[in-house]
Parts: C-alpha cells; sequence; structure tokens
C-alpha cells in the first residue's frame, strides 16, 4: 500500500518542487543582463575559481555540477571562445582532459560575483530573519545528504 503524503507533507513538497523548479530563472536574468553568462556558465567558472590551481578534471568538473560530459563540454567550449577557460591534457593520464581558469576567467568571476551575490542575497536571504536562515540551513542538511549521499554538488573539488 502506498504511504501518501499528508496535507503538510504535499504542501512542503510541492514548495521545494517550485524552489527548485523557480530558482535558476529567478536568480540567472542578473547573470545574463550583467556578464552575459547563464547560471551554469557561472557555476563552472566559480568551481574553477575555487579547485587547486583553478583546474579541475573535466570528469570531475562534470561529477560535481551534477552535469553530463557533453553538456559541459559544450559550455566548456563557448568559456574558451570568450578566453576564461582553457583545455590541456591531463599529464599522467592522456585519456583525460583538464579544464583551467585563464586569468581572463578569473577576473571575470571576480567582477562577476559581486552583482551575483546581491541578486541571490535579494531573492533569497532578504526575504528571512537570520534565524530563519539557520533553522532553514539545518533542516535541508538532512534533505541534501538523503538525495546527495556522495556529496556531489557540495564538496570540495578533487
Amino acid at each position: 500500500m502506498p504511504r501518501w503524503l499528508n496535507p503538510t507533507e504535499r504542501e512542503l513538497w510541492l514548495k521545494l518542487n517550485a524552489i527548485a523548479t523557480l530558482m535558476a530563472g529567478a536568480v540567472e536574468p542578473q547573470l545574463k543582463r550583467d556578464a552575459g553568462l547563464s547560471l551554469f556558465e557561472y557555476h563552472v567558472l566559480a568551481m574553477l575559481s575555487e579547485a587547486p590551481d583553478r583546474s579541475l578534471l573535466m570528469s570531475n568538473l562534470a561529477f560535481h555540477s551534477n552535469s553530463s560530459l557533453s553538456r559541459l563540454s559544450h559550455v566548456v567550449t563557448r568559456l574558451e571562445k570568450q578566453g576564461w577557460v582553457t583545455r590541456s591534457a591531463c599529464p599522467s593520464d592522456g585519456r583525460a582532459t583538464i579544464a583551467s581558469l585563464t586569468p581572463e576567467g578569473w577576473a571575470k568571476i571576480v567582477a562577476t560575483a559581486p552583482g551575483h551575490v546581491e541578486s541571490v542575497r535579494e531573492i533569497i536571504f532578504d526575504p528571512l530573519a537570520s534565524e530563519q536562515v539557520e533553522q532553514l540551513n539545518d533542516l535541508l542538511q538532512p534533505l541534501l545528504e538523503s538525495i546527495d549521499p556522495d556529496r556531489r554538488v557540495i564538496s570540495n573539488q578533487e
């Protein structure tokens, strides 16, 4: 017999689904307008900016961005054309490719981050009291662990 959601659980599920569906569309317009970047492009640049030597194996970048290697490759090609990312062969594994942030890519993320953070603050944090932010952070942790037990999306890149 199915375990149906009670009214409160159903309401929460619908709200979480709505937030997941609407989040990128709420944040991305500022990135497009101010930096000419999609949210995923920004995410790739940000992940590279935080990685050791500002470089990651493409396979690790795909893994941590929850993306297919094909989708990531298309995005990295666009970022390469802008001069923000380069690709090179991995010295220890000729079959693997390393994506690296260029100095121009670093400058792009440094210039873009303040506006992006302000947009996130306005959309996500300003409607909440600081106590609610702490509570929501605590409440979301077990859900994140259930959905992402390998810490693919929120982790230190390898």
